[in-house]
C-alpha cells in the first residue's frame, strides 16, 4: 500500500504539478505588482483627477456603492498575462517534449489477425504439397 502511494507521489505529473504551483504562485505575485503599480496608475490617468480612477460611487458617502471599473480591467490584465506565461513557459515547451517522445517510440507491428495466420498456413501448405 505504501509502495503505491511512494510511486503515486514521485510520478512525474506530480513533480511537475507540484514545481508549476510553486513558480505560478511566484510568477503571479509578480504579474500582481505590475498591474498594480504599473497598468492601474495608467488606468486611472485616463478617468482624470478623481482618486477612484475608473470607479463609479453610486451613493455618495457609501464605500460600499463603488462600482470599479479599474479594477476589472486590471484582473482581466493579469489573467491574460498569466496565462500568456503559462501557455508559453508551460504549455509550449511540455507538448514539444511529448511530442519528440512520441518521435522516439517504435511502432510495434500488431499481431497478425487469425485469418492472417490461416492464410500463411495454407500458403506453405501449398508450397510444400508435392504437384
Amino acid at each position: 500500500m505504501l509502495k503505491g502511494f511512494k510511486d503515486f507521489i514521485l510520478r512525474g505529473n506530480i513533480v511537475e504539478l507540484a514545481i508549476a504551483v510553486v513558480i505560478g504562485t511566484a510568477f503571479t505575485a509578480v504579474v500582481t505588482a505590475f498591474t498594480r503599480y504599473i497598468i492601474n496608475p495608467i488606468i486611472a490617468s485616463f478617468a482624470g483627477t478623481s482618486a477612484n480612477g475608473l470607479a463609479v460611487q453610486l451613493v455618495n458617502g457609501n464605500a460600499a456603492s463603488i462600482i470599479d471599473f479599474g479594477a476589472l480591467i486590471t484582473a482581466i490584465i493579469t489573467f491574460v498575462i498569466t496565462a500568456a506565461v503559462v501557455y508559453f513557459i508551460f504549455v509550449v515547451p511540455m507538448n514539444k517534449l511529448s511530442e519528440r517522445r512520441r518521435r522516439g517510440e517504435v511502432q510495434v507491428a500488431a499481431d497478425p489477425t487469425e485469418l492472417q495466420l490461416l492464410v500463411e498456413i495454407r500458403d506453405l501448405l501449398k508450397t510444400q504439397r508435392p504437384v
